[in-house]
């Protein structure tokens, strides 16, 4: 089974679109699958639109995307888990090319970023530059990140002294399990 885990923090405009995602994405593989949003203490619809979405909502009140992440990990089932960011689109693409990795021996890894929206050129030279160092460094954009819950157990998940780059730190620590994977496949992120 494969588990999404979607940390959240009032993204009541942005949810939607990204359950939307992952449920067409998965359903077009026809693998059974779970989501689970990791409402993090959010002011706003963010948990009941999730909940009228079909995910499965724990509500935590950690304010540390890390202990987010992984408090959604402690409740998957899955033997497969994918976060991604609430405000990021996924497609069967990127996750057949997910699968494909895993099933051919990667440990985890992550998504190309596609930036929605105006961006100016400068924008996109640096995008393009940052997207180059993490496919040769081997190392996932935190919007999209994936691998085996073996592996993810392994490492001990992401690193909870981090308040950011632990998506960083956690493709290093996969690194030292197995093979990372940058996929070319895209996942979408909107501003």
């Amino acid at each position: 089974m494969i588990s999404f885990i979607v940390p959240a923090y009032n993204e009541e405009n942005l949810i939607g679109r990204t359950l939307s995602g992952i449920h067409l994405a998965a359903s077009e593989l026809t693998r059974p699958y779970e989501i689970i949003v990791v409402d993090d203490g959010s002011t706003d619809r963010t948990a009941t639109l999730a909940e009228e979405c079909g995910a499965r909502v724990v509500n935590v009140h950690h304010r540390q995307i890390a202990r987010v992440r992984n408090a959604g990990a402690r409740v998957a089932v899955g033997d497969i888990l994918v976060f991604v960011d609430a405000d990021t689109v996924i497609t069967a693409s990127t996750l057949r090319a997910t699968l494909d990795a895993l099933g051919n021996g990667a440990v985890g890894g992550g998504a190309s970023l596609r930036l929605d929206g105006s961006i100016p050129w400068h924008g996109w030279l640096l995008l393009w530059l940052v997207q180059a160092g993490m496919r040769l460094g081997r190392l996932a954009a935190g919007c999209y990140v994936f691998c085996t819950r073996e592996s993810f157990a392994a490492v001990g998940g992401f690193d909870e002294r981090l308040f950011a780059t632990e998506e960083i730190a956690f493709s290093r620590a996969l690194a030292r399990q197995g093979r990372v994977v940058i996929l070319r496949e895209t996942a979408g992120q909107r501003r």
